[in-house]
């Protein structure tokens, strides 16, 4: 059981969550800061304050005032008016992680909503009873009004659910969490639609995946540079240490350590007419390097967000103010999405390299194509091509989204930071990236095949092993996207080979 204090989430914690169904419950600390922003709402009400979205219109429209009698219709409709999001619907990993941030944000207490409404959210998290969410309409400022606005939709007994795959109407889930509709009051639809919780959960899983992705283009780089009878001198230690960057060194020791032991190398120690490696083997370090250090900047970044209150206006009860800003701007998930495009790009560029370079006999002395009978069969030519047009890809998606804006609600909201845009180009992004990395597995492995009766380290080889029980050595021409689909679905179960691994 998690507890939500809006303070102290981590992404560990966010993914236990949204992967594995951990329970959550609002802390008790947590309870009495929201009941004291309650107050405070309630207090304004009475005073009779012009206050923004508790008793005036909202966008261009904020200083129309609303009745007194009209106030928690005013919560409702901005709700239903919000609800214009269009496209496919988000995965229930995102939407878990939109409910779970949502609860977080208003827990810290300066939202002015009722303790029911967080503990609302987390029952429907809790129960797997998801709010459908179309993925396209936000444009991050005010944070992701519509993506917000479908996720707090249900509560209010409107809209669908999604239970264990099964799409139906938000009555028919409410009953299986066992929940009423809620009515709004003053303040409560504003504050459960103001924010960036959906861009932040669509980023925190992206982190998440590229956690793993670093790691693993390190394993098979080392593959490849074995396959490729490549030295592992670059990878030595005093090198690195001249150029502290933490991200280099850790990938540089990864490789080192992979390749000791290993027969192809030692069997080039002597007599190798080669001084160097090409960029894309000797460099690896470097450019995985610089990708493991930006994860690690973004993912700072990240767990900041995760526990900021991005609401407005916001409340203060100490003070009894309520003071309007702009925490709802997405710019900084906006940047840290674009950036880690770029990275996690280059990722897979580096490797598209070194497939060509495996697949080149001219440069690697293994048979044309990685095949036998050359000519007769075209081996992985094609699957080189393939890692070539996701590599080509990824760097259309590399666009930054936070250098767009376009001027939305009567020309109020005049600048916004497109963060939703942003986290959902990086997806494709991770998953090609992927794709390329196990084309690289697949070629390096076949590579390992090519040159028995040598034999690499014993790590390698324990991959090698465990990834030829999925996938066969490609002794003729067959259906090649098979293999590699199998070499994505491998990627899956490959953390075993990666325990020794920083």
């Amino acid at each position: 059981m998690i507890s939500i204090d809006g303070q102290s989430l981590t992404l560990a914690q966010f993914r236990d969550v949204v992967f594995d169904g951990t329970a959550c419950t609002l802390a008790v600390d947590a309870r009495n800061r929201v009941e004291a922003g309650r107050r405070t709402v309630e207090e304004t009400v009475s005073r009779g304050d012009a206050t923004y979205g508790v008793n005036t219109g909202f966008g261009d429209l904020a200083n129309v005032r609303i009745e007194d009698s009209n106030l928690a219709l005013l919560q409702e409709r901005l709700i239903l008016s919000h609800c214009a999001g269009v496209g496919e619907p988000l995965a229930d990993t995102a939407v878990r992680g939109m409910l779970m941030l949502r609860a977080n944000t208003l827990a810290r207490g300066h939202s002015g909503v009722r303790p029911l409404l967080i503990e609302s959210l987390l029952t429907l998290l809790n129960s797997g009873v998801l709010p459908l969410v179309p993925s396209r309409g936000s444009v991050g400022a005010s944070g992701d009004l519509a993506p917000l606005a479908h996720l707090a939709l249900p509560l209010l007994g409107k809209g669908e659910v999604r239970v264990a795959g099964e799409v139906m109407p938000a009555g028919q889930g409410l009953e299986r969490a066992g929940l009423t509709p809620l009515t709004l009051e003053p303040k409560e639809g504003l504050a459960r639609i103001n924010g960036t919780q959906a861009m932040t959960s669509l980023l925190a899983l992206s982190v998440l995946a590229c956690r793993r992705l670093v790691r693993i283009a390190d394993l098979i780089a080392a593959m490849a540079t074995d396959a490729l009878r490549g030295t592992d001198s670059a990878f030595d230690a005093r090198l690195h240490a001249l150029r502290p960057h933490p991200g280099q060194r850790a990938s540089a020791a990864n490789i080192w350590h992979l390749m000791q032991g290993s027969g192809i190398r030692d069997s080039h120690r002597q007599g190798d007419v080669r001084v160097q490696d090409p960029y894309s083997v000797r460099c690896a370090p470097q450019v995985h390097g610089a990708v493991r250090d930006l994860l690690g900047d973004v993912e700072t970044k990240l767990v900041i967000e995760m526990n900021s209150v991005t609401d407005n206006p916001l409340i203060f009860p100490e003070q009894g103010d309520v003071v309007s800003g702009g925490n709802f701007h997405g710019e900084p998930m906006a940047l840290a999405a674009d950036v880690l495009a770029l990275a996690v790009s280059e990722l897979g560029a580096i490797s598209e390299r070194r497939i060509e370079k495996l697949t080149n006999s001219a440069f690697s002395g293994l048979p044309p194509f990685l095949t036998r009978d050359a000519g007769l069969n075209s081996g992985f030519m094609m699957a080189q091509v393939t890692a070539a047009a996701l590599a080509s890809e990824n760097k259309t998606f590399c666009h930054p989204a936070s250098v767009d804006s376009i001027p939305t609600s009567a020309d109020k909201e005049d600048h916004v930071s497109m963060g939703m845009g942003a986290v959902l180009k990086l997806q494709p992004i991770v998953v090609n990236t992927y794709r390329i990395l196990a084309i690289e597995l697949t070629a390096a492995a076949q590579g390992i095949d090519l040159l028995r009766p040598l034999r690499s380290s014993e790590s390698i080889e324990a991959l090698h092993q465990a990834f030829r029980e999925r996938v066969a050595v490609l002794q003729e021409d067959r259906e090649i996207a098979t293999d590699l689909n199998a070499a994505y679905a491998f990627l899956d179960d490959i953390d075993r080979f990666m325990d020794a691994l920083q």
